[in-house]
């Protein structure tokens, strides 16, 4: 199995969790899904590829701590978010 099917797989699970509402828990597999590719890229020589998946995974998990820790307060509702 390649690092690119392993988090193909992920990215699914990730999902199916979203869906069901479990948000902490896919934001945790979706950045399981992005060590994966990190490390496809680097095996394949794909060092800007690399750079770009860290940059993403790195936003990807300051917004899991902020979420974590209470400081994200939006809603999918746009009257609430003062759009």
């Amino acid at each position: 199995m390649t690092f690119a099917i392993l988090g193909g797989i992920l990215l699914n699970i990730g999902a199916f969790l979203t869906y069901k509402g479990k948000i902490y828990q896919a934001v945790i597999v979706y950045l399981f899904a992005d060590l994966c590719w990190i490390i496809m890229a680097y095996t394949r020589d794909d060092y800007v590829g690399a750079f770009f998946i860290i940059i993403g995974t790195i936003f990807g998990f300051l917004a899991y701590l902020k979420m974590r820790n209470g400081k994200m307060n939006k809603t999918l509702d746009k009257d609430e978010n003062d759009i």
